[in-house]
């Protein structure tokens, strides 16, 4: 189970740092993935970790402003963003698989686990 929050109202130029954690699993042996869905519009890939690598994987829209760590100690996960922009503003969900295949790391539907998500808002 995934229990994603951090999420809020923050103006542009603003931060946040969403964070998720897992019950009934651990971290190190998934591949953890942060996804975005704005009003009207389909899912998108934001971030995400590879089960056999170290190094996060990013969507060009947050690349440099996004940064995504894990703390596998204590089973979770974060999202920290920056400069955050109106177009950012979506519902921010957290998702886990532990059968990904490296080439499904930004597809949402290959995730068979997903938190409920957590509302971010930007203003301008």
């Amino acid at each position: 189970q995934l229990q994603a929050s951090g999420g809020g109202l923050v103006e542009a130029g603003g931060s946040l740092r969403l964070s998720c954690a897992m019950s009934g699993g651990t971290f190190s042996a998934y591949s953890i993935g942060w996804f975005r869905q704005a009003p009207g519009k389909e899912r998108e890939f934001v971030s995400a970790f590879w089960r056999k690598t170290t190094a996060p994987y990013y969507a060009d829209a947050v690349k440099g402003r996004f940064t995504f760590s894990r703390d596998l100690g204590k089973n979770m996960v974060f999202l920290q963003m920056n400069s955050l922009k109106p177009e950012d503003t979506g519902v921010y969900y957290c998702a886990a698989d532990n059968r990904l295949i490296l080439s499904s790391v930004r597809v949402s539907k290959d995730y068979d686990y997903w938190g409920q998500g957590t509302l971010v808002t930007v203003s301008s």
